[in-house]
């Protein structure tokens, strides 16, 4: 009997605690004891009259651009905060059951948040994840989650520089003592790599292509930094001259013109951090170097653009992508000792 207990009990925390890292391009879910069980893009089709949900995640991102009049195909996160409360909503409900395998308990939640979020967009978030169905959440800022994720021990009085290139923001902190000591987040990261590249193919070529058409050039031959070999890639567009679908071939040199301003801003947000971070945590950072996490930092030679723009070493972590998910599971262990990058609904404090 004791042991049926104890199994019950084993099951029970299981499912009871999920970390969530909640992006404008993807979400991942991990469940404690498991590591991470989902990962989808943050998409959602709803059928505009009804008002009902189509598709969740790789099924609906599968429909962008490709839907009829009365179906959209949105992505209820922009600018790595909730632009749609409803639809944000009924994903993350989605997301949560699928990752659940069981609706039979209500999880506690951690869900993450850039750096530079206000208390009305952090209430969201906590408001959206507890109508979802959690039995309560908590947040951590992407930084703090990036950085354990990456392995990174921030409980000692050390300089940690972490750099989390996600869809909407590029989070930029370095971390000491558990808690962020000087930040930054801006709203330029992959969302605004794919923009850059449909605006370059337009203005270059006279062809306007798609957002998943720039997604894959940017993955497959996007470049922040000279390659050494010139790559290229076959895209279709529609010719605005003509009306007509067009094939063409684009190289990685117009990907290193298209990607510019982008990447430069990036490097310089990282660089005007370096300068406001305190000497002793600046020569902890020359010593260790910097550390890229998240989708975007797999651009090819950003690291390299961003060591040679702040003369420190840059290395991009083991599993970048999955960084940010993995320091919010782990997290889910370390809740006490993480007070101060976190926030909890029954301890905010009212602004």
């Amino acid at each position: 009997m004791e042991k049926m207990m104890e199994w019950g009990m084993n099951m029970f925390s299981i499912r009871a605690d999920m970390g969530i890292d909640l992006g404008t391009a993807s979400v991942l879910v991990y469940i404690k004891g498991k590591g991470i069980v989902l990962k989808e893009p943050s998409v959602v089709a709803i059928e505009k009259n009804s008002n009902k949900i189509l598709a969740v995640g790789e099924e609906a991102r599968r429909m962008l651009g490709r839907t009829p009049g009365n179906i959209v195909a949105i992505r209820p996160l922009r600018d790595g905060v909730i632009s749609d409360f409803e639809v944000t909503e009924r994903m993350l409900k989605y997301f949560i059951q699928k990752a659940a395998g069981s609706t039979l308990f209500k999880p506690r939640i951690i869900v993450c948040v850039p750096s530079g979020v206000t208390e009305v967009e952090k209430k969201a978030v906590l408001d959206a994840s507890n109508q979802a169905g959690a039995k309560s959440t908590r947040l951590i800022e992407e930084p703090i989650a990036a950085a354990i994720g990456a392995g990174l021990d921030i409980s000692k009085p050390s300089g940690n520089m972490i750099v989390d290139i996600g869809g909407g923001t590029t989070d930029i902190a370095v971390i000491s003592l558990g808690g962020i000591v000087v930040s930054n987040s801006i709203k330029i990261a992959g969302d605004k790599f794919d923009e850059a590249v449909v605006r370059y193919i337009r203005k270059r070529h006279n062809i306007m292509i798609g957002e998943r058409s720039a997604e894959d050039l940017k993955i497959n031959i996007g470049t922040a930094y000279p390659r050494k070999k010139e790559v290229y890639m076959d895209v279709r567009g529609r010719n605005l001259v003509t009306g007509l679908p067009k094939n063409m071939k684009i190289s990685s040199t117009e990907m290193l013109e298209a990607l510019e301003e982008p990447v430069t801003a990036i490097a310089d947000a990282v660089h005007s951090v370096l300068e406001r971070t305190p000497p002793e945590l600046s020569s902890d950072i020359s010593d260790r170097g910097i550390i890229m996490t998240g989708g975007g930092a797999l651009l090819y030679g950003l690291d390299k653009l961003i060591s040679e723009r702040t003369g420190v070493p840059v290395k991009v972590a083991e599993d970048a992508v999955s960084c940010v998910a993995k320091g919010t599971g782990i997290a889910l262990d370390s809740l006490d000792e993480l007070d101060n990058g976190m926030a909890s609904a029954d301890r905010r404090r009212a602004y």
